[in-house]
């Protein structure tokens, strides 16, 4: 399909932007471990870790700070999971039908403290380990 061939054009393009970047500041890309998603995943956090929702009971997410419901763009491969993420980050929201999320990625809750303590505190968070995640999403 041709949008899944522009969407590998630009995640090479921005690879090789990373690339060129590391370089010009001298960063060895030898250190990189691609198996360490992790790391890649935290940095995204840092600099939208504003930008995060839950999955709640009812199978819709709600953004964190805010409580508005908002539901993972269909474009999204994530939005064609069997079991979708509890904790997300995301880029943008986009008002059609409904609020989605764009550009969306799956996090650990407790990053959000460990990155934003100025922003989070563990209570934002800590009911993230103490309950239940539906096991399948509604339609």
């Amino acid at each position: 399909p041709p949008h899944l061939l522009r969407s590998m054009g630009k995640a090479r393009d921005i690879r090789e932007q990373l690339e060129g970047l590391c370089e010009r500041v001298e960063i060895d890309t030898d250190l990189s471990s691609p198996e360490d998603q992790d790391s890649v995943l935290k940095a995204i956090t840092a600099g939208f870790f504003y930008n995060t929702a839950k999955l709640g009971k009812s199978g819709d997410y709600q953004t964190i700070k805010q409580r508005r419901t908002v539901h993972i763009h269909p474009s999204s491969v994530l939005s064609k999971e069997e079991e979708l993420p509890a904790w997300l980050v995301y880029f943008e929201l986009a008002f059609t039908t409904k609020e989605f999320m764009r550009q969306v990625a799956p996090i650990k809750p407790s990053w959000l403290v460990e990155i934003a303590p100025h922003f989070y505190q563990e209570s934002d968070v800590l009911d993230a380990r103490s309950k239940k995640m539906p096991k399948s999403r509604r339609r």
